[in-house]
């Protein structure tokens, strides 16, 4: 009896996933048959792009490029991207209300991100906006994050890196990258040390869980008809049950973090958890803004870092002038003793700008247009549309930087040795206008950190210098393989 029931229930769930598949297929070719006849929409839904383009971000740069208005529509997303700086401006600044998150970014990544800053509009967001800009914008959260920052780095990212070192092992930076990033952010965000770059290199269980739910959330906004993920949730299938249990084991371990920051006491705690906790009693809204800086300070450092490094392994020339500017700036054998000190990098900090011009950790960001608009280049935005600007494209289109725009050339944001920034709507990276990123100098001197503690006291070759970054489909930029290299001790 018992084994009669195990096969019919087999059987049925062996036919439900068939149909599953089958309405998938149909929804895929219906919309190839009959959403839109044109190349473009044609070779995405094909992935015939994939034959002569390693990204699908280097194809849309490639369209993007082509087109004289630098603006191009994929109708079977219903989504308008452009590389245009006016038309970026006019998104984020001066048409900043018709141009939300929206709605159906809120739902693929509601269940991970809730109700935080990253996936709202209106008045929880200028709340939380708000309440965000006061802490982080004081000078003793600055020290705070600037010294968790160095602890890390003599306590940790150091002793690991000499280890692999005298033993000449391959070492994956993105990896080590990832690892000190979460280790920060935690430390930052909740007050607990997750210690995942210690030399034994162990595995969080938040961190993997943060991880998979990061990628699955993603791969939601890439399926063929929104239609599909919501039926697997609805069922508890493939990736939405992953989704699921990942998501569950991240609000577990928050919600333990508050129950006992609560019954401590969390008046005299400097993380944001702490802070966050003594404005708002809500705990699952406290979850939400936390794990929403917990996504925006972890991986975005460590993507931003990887391809700064293999930029580096690629112009030796760059590295040597940044060795220059560190010696001169802080002598042969001091260390950067002072959040202030970073200032005087211009070089590195130039360098830094233009890793991320080429390789921005977030390489695309989308709104959604409430009412019917006309862009600055002429381009109608009919309501409902999907609006995308694209800093991964922006920065490699000649008619924004010049002639030498695919070239690494940090000089290029130097006047007379010193740092020049650029407009922000020509270089969107931390966004622009009133989403502007409120953690990015912080961001820049974690980066900036990191790079003086490797630069000077590790000599470091990619494995395989030759091989281009290809990216994994997420939130942030993540190359495929990670980046294997070999370290040197000075």
């Amino acid at each position: 009896m018992e084994s009669e029931l195990s096969f019919i229930f087999c059987s049925i769930f062996f036919s439900f996933t068939l149909l599953f598949s089958l309405f998938s297929l149909m929804i895929f070719l219906l919309r190839l048959k009959f959403g839109c006849g044109c190349e473009i929409c044609r070779a995405f839904l094909t992935s015939s792009w994939s034959k002569e383009f390693d990204n699908i971000c280097d194809w849309y740069t490639h369209l993007l490029g082509k087109s004289p208005t630098g603006t191009i529509h994929i109708h079977v997303l219903g989504n308008t991207i452009t590389a245009n700086p006016a038309n970026v401006e006019h998104i984020l600044k001066t048409r900043f209300d018709n141009y939300p998150k929206g709605k159906p970014f809120s739902v693929i990544l509601g269940d991970l991100l809730g109700k935080g800053i990253f996936n709202v509009d209106g008045d929880s967001w200028k709340f939380q906006r708000k309440m965000a800009s006061l802490e982080l914008g004081s000078v003793s959260i600055r020290l705070y994050a600037f010294e968790l920052v160095k602890v890390e780095i003599r306590a940790r990212l150091i002793p690991l890196l000499s280890s692999f070192s005298r033993n000449s092992d391959v070492l994956d930076l993105q990896d080590v990258f990832r690892r000190f990033s979460f280790d920060n952010i935690c430390k930052f965000s909740f007050g607990i040390d997750p210690g995942c770059l210690n030399l034994s290199l162990p595995i969080s269980k938040l961190a993997v869980a943060f991880d998979v739910a990061s990628k699955l959330s993603a791969e939601r906004a890439l399926t063929v008809s929104p239609i599909v993920w919501k039926a697997k949730k609805l069922l508890n299938l493939g990736s939405e049950k992953q989704l699921k249990e990942a998501i569950k084991m991240v609000d577990q371990l928050a919600e333990g973090m508050i129950n006992h920051r609560r019954k401590m006491g969390f008046a005299d705690k400097n993380d944001l958890l702490s802070r966050f906790m003594g404005t708002i009693d809500d705990d699952k809204y406290v979850r939400d803004i936390v794990i929403s800086f917990l996504l925006a300070g972890r991986d975005t450092i460590a993507s931003g870092l990887t391809s700064f490094f293999w930029l580096l392994s690629q112009h030796p020339e760059v590295e040597s002038a940044i060795r220059d500017e560190l010696d001169r700036v802080m002598g042969p054998s001091q260390e950067l003793e002072s959040f202030e000190s970073m200032r005087e990098l211009h070089y590195l900090h130039a360098a830094l700008h233009e890793s991320m011009r080429l390789f921005p950790p977030v390489q695309f960001d989308s709104k959604f247009a409430e009412n019917d608009d006309v862009l600055p280049d002429g381009t109608f935005v009919k309501s409902g549309t999907r609006v995308t600007y694209h800093p991964y494209a922006m920065g490699r289109m000649e008619r924004v930087w010049g002639s030498d725009s695919l070239e690494f050339k940090p000089d290029r944001w130097l006047q007379n040795g010193r740092f020049v920034p650029e407009n922000p709507f020509k270089y969107p990276v931390f966004q622009a206008g009133l989403r502007v990123c409120l953690g990015k100098e912080m961001a820049l001197v974690e980066m900036k950190c990191v790079a003086v503690a490797l630069l000077r006291g590790f000599n470091i070759r990619v494995v395989d210098p030759a091989r281009a970054p290809r990216f994994v489909p997420g939130l942030t930029a993540t190359i495929k393989g990670g980046l294997p290299v070999m370290v040197e001790e000075n």
